[in-house]
């Protein structure tokens, strides 16, 4: 690219709808790297959604497999979205449910629960994991609610066509669809798969939006975004997403509850309320879940 087309593209993107990129930071657990997306240095937030993890792909030998001991949230409501592998998940209330492909386990952590995340029924074979986790600051009237659990299956969440893109609606309304899923705000939350060459135009009616480029790459308001990127709208612009090769997008948006404070695993809009999370985990006053032992201890930090 020439100097000036490199300055057109520089003020084509100044005047574009993309308020942000983020580049994630990776960690590597081991068995499989995460790229943290959310929260960012310079976005904490993109609606509800203060947290925004893709783990993998990985490929597990037999034996192996992600092994999340129990642990404490409060104050937020989480979901593990699957491409690819199986999560067994359990808690505090007694609930045991795999999360296949497709499908949504949603859990509200509200006054406080304790769960685990440990391989599947695949883990004595050759097994792959492949997908995104995400977690929603629950607005003030819901922080303290009762804890809850719900498992949607893959084929109870709306799937659309839209001029060649394949859209599910995990969470809120897009393109005349709502998901049945359990949202405690205006938000949204989409999986858009889009071959090469196909376009689509985003639904405007958020307070904020994102994109996150799961593989692939689009264009947008002329900048390219690869994988692993994520694009945060200015507000109120129109969000036109053109695949420049097959890609998958995640879409992410909602109204913003306000400031939130995060420490580990709780999620709170006062400070000593975490500060309350943190003794009662230390002093044993959380309920556990059965018929998993373990535990991780609080983080000396």
């Amino acid at each position: 690219m020439s100097y000036f087309e490199a300055k057109k593209a520089e003020s084509e993107a100044a005047d574009g709808p993309v308020a942000l990129r983020i580049e994630p930071r990776e960690r590597d657990l081991g068995e499989f790297t995460v790229r943290r997306v959310l929260p960012a240095a310079k976005q904490r937030m993109v609606g509800p959604f203060i947290f925004f993890d893709h783990m993998g792909p990985a490929t597990f030998a037999p034996g192996e497999g992600i092994q999340v001991r129990p642990h404490p949230h409060i104050g937020i409501a989480t979901i593990t979205y699957l491409f690819e592998g199986e999560i067994m998940h359990r808690d505090s209330l007694g609930f045991v449910q795999p999360i296949r492909a497709g499908a949504v386990n949603l859990m509200t952590a509200g006054k406080g629960i304790v769960h685990s995340e440990r391989a599947g029924s695949d883990l004595d074979e050759h097994s792959s994991l492949h997908g995104i986790q995400s977690w929603m600051a629950l607005p003030d009237e819901y922080e303290e609610m009762e804890p809850a659990f719900r498992h949607y299956a893959a084929d109870e969440l709306p799937g659309l066509d839209i001029d060649g893109v394949s859209v599910r609606v995990i969470i809120g309304e897009a393109y005349e669809a709502r998901s049945p899923v359990t949202s405690y705000a205006d938000m949204l939350y989409l999986e858009c798969q889009m071959p090469a060459g196909s376009s689509i135009c985003l639904p405007k009616s958020y307070e904020e939006l994102a994109v996150y480029v799961v593989s692939g790459a689009v264009k947008i308001g002329g900048e390219d975004f690869s994988q692993g990127v994520m694009a945060v709208a200015k507000p109120g612009a129109t969000m036109e997403l053109d695949a420049i090769e097959d890609s998958r997008v995640m879409v992410i948006g909602g109204d913003n509850p306000g400031e939130r404070h995060i420490w580990w695993n709780l999620v709170s809009s006062s400070r000593e309320r975490i500060e309350k999370a943190k003794d009662d985990w230390r002093e044993g006053r959380f309920a556990m879940v059965p018929g998993d032992d373990e535990f991780i201890p609080l983080p000396d930090k």
